[in-house]
């Protein structure tokens, strides 16, 4: 997948600046896709050349003059053709999990330290996804439909998070022994 596609979908769901795209990478798809700000007007710049999205300019007094994005025909085909076609499964970076692989050189401390910090930004996340499932939980059941898709990654999210806290429970209890 690429930063492009996901831009993609947020734009085929609803027009938006690129500020706005930001905030979306920040609160909803920066969960399982990260994005920097730099990266998203990169992209928006070569989708509009592509003629894959193109936008309106908003004039505004007080602030600089704001673009709000739509994706195009083009782009709606060039989703359609991604998402019809497999994608890899994900290969995983995880230094922590080196780390605790060559935990031997390291103290329990030390690594019980890192481990908790770990914890307390996982156990944050999830608190934040609990948050926006709560949200979806109280829509009327065809704004519940219109997001059911976007509620299941959601869900993967979750029940990774507590997942994960699980896990370092046990690692948590392995390394006191």
């Amino acid at each position: 997948m690429s930063l492009k596609h996901a831009i993609l979908v947020l734009l085929e769901t609803q027009p938006s600046s690129g500020y706005e795209l930001v905030k979306h990478f920040k609160q909803s798809l920066g969960y399982f896709w990260n994005a920097k700000h730099q990266q998203v007007y990169q992209q928006l710049k070569k989708l509009t050349e592509d003629k894959q999205v193109t936008f309106q300019a908003h004039f505004q007094d007080d602030k600089p003059d704001k673009k709000v994005y739509q994706i195009t025909d083009l782009g709606r085909e060039t989703l359609r053709r991604w998402i019809n076609q497999p994608v890899k499964p994900n290969k995983i970076n995880d230094a922590l999990l080196v780390k605790l692989y060559g935990g031997h050189l390291a103290s329990k401390e030390d690594l019980l330290a890192e481990l908790e910090s770990h914890i307390d930004s996982h156990q944050k996340t999830l608190d934040n996804l609990i948050s926006i499932e709560n949200t979806y939980l109280t829509m009327g059941d065809e704004q519940k439909a219109h997001y059911l898709l976007p509620y299941m990654t959601l869900r993967r999210g979750i029940i990774g998070e507590r997942a994960w806290l699980e896990w370092a429970e046990e690692v948590m209890q392995t390394l006191r022994v």
